[in-house]
């Protein structure tokens, strides 16, 4: 059992989300460049914890993701799960049909069920607020960044068009017969 980018990533980003969730509504494309995880695979993994109840998103100038609760109603397990984060340390996946589909379960599948259930009860006991109170302790700024350079300038860049020959189809009739 190993804990995928997906499940390493959203506790990340959540993490970044509660270290600034008293600031008001957090961007993703702020967290993505802080963080540097893709925003696209932010966004997938957003639209999962917002299924969950575990943020809360703003649309508009100004908006972004919040916390759906307080940081300390929010477990690690919580976030993990919601992302669809498999926690399963047997080889059948749970369904005890490890040797086959009838021949039941291997030797070491109760080991193994345990195993997914003393993982569980410890991602379960470990806090957003836990989470971001060590953060703040190691000294991890939580002031904002300058805002993102935009791409697109606010004032348009024109260029006047230059013709030096006819503008029209009769324009090039009439210079063809001079």
């Amino acid at each position: 059992m190993r804990l995928t980018t997906k499940g390493r990533f959203a506790v990340t980003a959540m993490i970044d989300l509660g270290l600034r969730s008293t600031n008001g509504p957090v961007a993703l494309a702020a967290i993505s460049q802080r963080q540097q995880i893709s925003l696209s695979y932010l966004e997938q993994l957003f639209g999962k914890l917002r299924r969950h109840e575990l943020v809360e998103s703003t649309r508009g100038p100004g908006g972004g993701y919040s916390l759906g609760r307080e940081a300390a109603q929010i477990t690690v397990a919580d976030i993990i799960l919601a992302v669809d984060e498999p926690l399963d340390a047997t080889g059948c996946g749970g369904k005890e049909n490890c040797m086959g589909d009838d021949n039941g379960k291997c030797m070491t599948h109760d080991l193994w069920t345990e195993l997914n259930s003393k993982m569980i009860d410890f991602l379960s006991s470990v806090t957003l607020k836990k989470l971001v109170d060590e953060q703040i302790a190691k000294g991890v700024s939580v002031s904002e960044q300058a805002p993102m350079k935009r791409a697109i300038s606010s004032a348009p860049v024109v260029k006047p068009i230059r013709v030096t020959g006819p503008n029209s189809v009769f324009a090039l009739g009439a210079a063809l017969v001079k």
